[in-house]
């Protein structure tokens, strides 16, 4: 496995400002990435700080009991309790199968942070993935993509809900997944890690119960060794934690949305656009019916009190859920990272470009809760290069760079123009403009005889010209056939760099890589990278 630094354009504008230092970091962040001390000091401004570790770790241990801790993960729950001790934090959603490569992304990340920090520091820093299980956005989980026809085509595992269940709710049917689960290798192809990777699928499914128990079960088995920490954000162990922290969250709602919205109109006239969708009457706070299994989005009614569709609470009613109750309420975009932030001792946060953006929005909002939001680290992002795609980008004389910014199509668009028969597409305009004259013509005096002829003349020509059309297409078809082998390389390139135009980390799934690499993702993990921003090309 070998390793390149590209430089490639970031897609959102003000991620590309943060990584490249344009941006004047005080006025959206509490720290600068670029301070050469700047975990030194997160980490003495965490050392004033409390936190219930003893609670929090066991937390921790009872959601990953199920999971048959080991001894690496054992001692950094273990140390968690201990007041030197922080941790590296990033989170995802609980995709299926993962989800997209980036998920696997964010996660060697977080451990090879902590990892760096750990020996940097002297101090014990432990890596910890927030599983998003709260969310009720089945859509962004549900699916993988597979290759069909050169193309990428999303592959939904099948179940309906009419109502918005968090995701850690919805039930794993053992029959249907291993159907669905079989159905999505069958896609890749059968090589000789193919029954191994179904079989070791079927037994995590055997014991999943629902999405999350799923996701975790597939994270722990890749990084169990490096001492990952696993926990749900919906886990009731963890609720009963932040009790006290919903509380004050409720009390200071209209407070918080003042915030976020003083920072959105701040970052707007810097030129950006906001990231997190808000109104003035937000309260950043879901309520979840535990019978009906509905999440819904709760409101200020401007009288001191909480709407959510169908439901309203006083201010003392819903304080009364936080402190007997509190697994009834979840937080948004807005309240999770002051969670986070509450719950765990957090040397640095791991971003995608997306979140960078909208944790910018909350820095007033964390002055309001008298902390400083963490360093805000981002992610480290990888395409995985196969040798045979790398040999037909040298072949076509493309450059990995040109793949990944878009430019494949340009180039194939150009080589398709340059190996046209000149003579045929000459000949078929001639004979088009011809055509289309002697119809012309003809239509003329025939209207003459008879008005109501016209329609049927304009659908003549147009039966004439898809008839041309056709058989030109066949015959540059004919042609193009010559070159297939030059075609079919572009288009191989394409599906597996950038498909259907968007970052391969964003639609391929894991296994379609690991169902011919099986070790990927440990030669990952066990790698140590610079987060100098730069694009990493990993040639298997």
């Amino acid at each position: 496995m070998e390793i390149k630094d590209l430089v490639l354009p970031s897609i959102n504008q003000f991620a590309s400002d943060y990584t490249s230092g344009r941006l004047k970091t005080d006025n959206f962040f509490h720290y600068d990435l670029n301070d050469e001390k700047v975990y030194e000091k997160r980490y003495s401004e965490l050392m004033n700080r409390q936190f219930y570790r003893t609670e929090l770790s066991e937390a921790i241990r009872e959601f990953m009991r199920p999971l048959e801790i080991n001894e690496r993960v054992h001692q950094n729950i273990e140390a968690l309790k201990e007041a030197g001790t922080v941790a590296v934090v990033g989170g995802q959603q609980a995709g299926l199968l993962s989800g997209p490569l980036y998920t696997i992304h964010k996660a060697i990340s977080v451990i090879s942070l902590a990892r760096q920090q750990e020996k940097a520091l002297n101090k014990k820093v432990v890596p910890v993935f927030w599983i998003a299980g709260e969310d009720h956005d089945y859509q962004e989980v549900n699916h993988v993509y597979i290759l069909k026809n050169g193309r990428p085509e999303k592959t939904s595992y099948p179940y309906y809900s009419a109502g918005k269940p968090m995701v850690s709710d919805i039930g794993l049917d053992y029959e249907t997944a291993v159907s669905w689960v079989e159905r999505i290798f069958e896609s890749y192809g059968e090589t000789d890690h193919t029954n191994a990777l179904i079989s070791g699928m079927k037994e995590i499914l055997k014991n999943s119960r629902n999405f999350v128990d799923f996701f975790a079960r597939l994270m722990h088995e890749w990084f169990k060794e490096y001492g990952l920490l696993l926990i749900d954000a919906s886990d009731i162990r963890l609720r009963g934690l932040e009790s006290g922290y919903f509380t004050t969250m409720i009390k200071k709602a209209p407070e918080i949305t003042a915030a976020v919205l003083e920072q959105q109109e701040f970052i707007a006239s810097e030129g950006y656009k906001k990231a997190i969708e808000m109104s003035g009457n937000a309260a950043n706070l879901f309520y979840y019916d535990l019978t009906d299994k509905e999440r819904s989005l709760l409101e200020l009614d401007g009288r001191g009190g909480f709407t959510a569709p169908g439901q309203s609470f006083t201010e003392a009613e819903l304080l009364h859920i936080a402190e007997t109750g509190p697994e009834a309420l979840s937080n948004n975009v807005v309240t999770r990272p002051l969670m986070q932030e509450s719950v765990f001792p957090v040397l640095a946060f791991i971003a995608g470009p997306g979140e960078a953006a909208y944790w910018a929005e909350l820095k007033k909002a964390f002055e309001l809760f008298e902390m400083k939001m963490p360093p805000i680290v981002p992610r480290l992002n990888f395409t995985l290069v196969e040798r045979p795609i790398a040999a037909d980008l040298d072949d076509l004389g493309l450059s990995l760079e040109d793949v990944l910014t878009g430019k494949t199509d340009e180039s194939l668009q150009q080589f398709i123009e340059k190996i046209k028969d000149e003579n045929l597409e000459n000949l078929y305009q001639h004979m088009l403009e011809s055509v289309q004259k002697a119809h012309a013509d003809f239509s003329s005096h025939a209207l003459t005889i008879d008005a109501a002829l016209e329609p049927l003349l304009k659908k003549n020509q147009e039966l004439i010209q898809k008839q041309l059309e056709f058989i030109h297409d066949k015959a540059d078809g004919a042609n193009r056939m010559k070159y297939s082998i030059i075609i079919r390389k572009y288009e191989r390139a394409a599906a597996s760099l950038y498909p259907g135009n968007s970052p391969q980390e964003r639609i391929w799934n894991p296994f379609y890589f690991l169902n011919k690499y099986p070790d990927l993702v440990q030669k990952l993990a066990e790698k140590d990278y610079e987060f100098n921003n730069k694009h990493k090309a990993v040639y298997l």
